[in-house]
């Protein structure tokens, strides 16, 4: 039974020590969260909008928008993936905050998507047959629906989302998209041509 307990204590200590070099990163992230939690901030949030507005963006942490559109707490529902893309996921995402905001408040404000796009993407790397295949192997994707996922040039992946969501028929009518390439090295999203309302 000694050598049990000791077997198990080695163990913890094993696993105490992944684990504190597993959460290193977090650490100054969860101080933050404790001060933001203090502020009381999180209870000025909303869980619905009155205007509900749904920004779709690429997870690269340099495209953040909450600091290259400063957004403030509760402003917008944010979607992040890689390379921003409107997926099967995301659609059904907007589906169902369309029909909560229909269901919820009928005939309330138009519901609005802004999808952005920015150069210096980390998705081109879809485009390379050899990494494709690889990362299609790993989580056993499909080669083919990885390529179209790639983001090597924005205006026109952009303005493809665009469209898909535009055409989307589970979602309101009164559904407004826009299109936005955002530019890391100038921290500019403008709204590029032909691809507003």
């Amino acid at each position: 039974m000694l050598q049990l307990h000791h077997c198990v204590v080695v163990y913890l200590h094993h696993i105490l020590e992944l684990e504190d070099r597993n959460v290193a990163n977090m650490d100054p992230l969860l101080r933050r969260n404790q001060d933001f939690a203090a502020t009381g901030a999180h209870k000025n949030g909303q869980h619905r909008r009155q205007a509900p507005g749904v920004l779709i963006t690429c997870l690269d942490p340099r495209t953040d928008p909450s600091a290259f559109l400063e957004l403030k707490f509760g402003d917008a529902m944010v979607i992040r993936n890689a390379g921003g893309r409107v997926s099967p996921d995301v659609l059904k995402d907007l589906a169902y905050i369309g029909y909560l905001s229909t269901t919820v408040t009928p005939g309330g404000p138009r519901f609005e998507v802004a999808i952005v796009h920015h150069n210096q993407f980390g998705t081109d790397y879809l485009a390379d047959d050899q990494f494709r295949r690889g990362f299609a192997d790993l989580i056993g994707g499909d080669d083919l629906a990885l390529a179209a996922q790639a983001v090597i040039d924005p205006e026109r992946t952009v303005r493809f989302d665009v469209e898909l969501v535009r055409s989307a028929i589970v979602l309101p009518d009164t559904i407004i998209v826009s299109g936005h390439v955002y530019d890391v090295t100038t921290g500019l999203a403008p709204t590029g041509k032909g691809f507003t309302p």
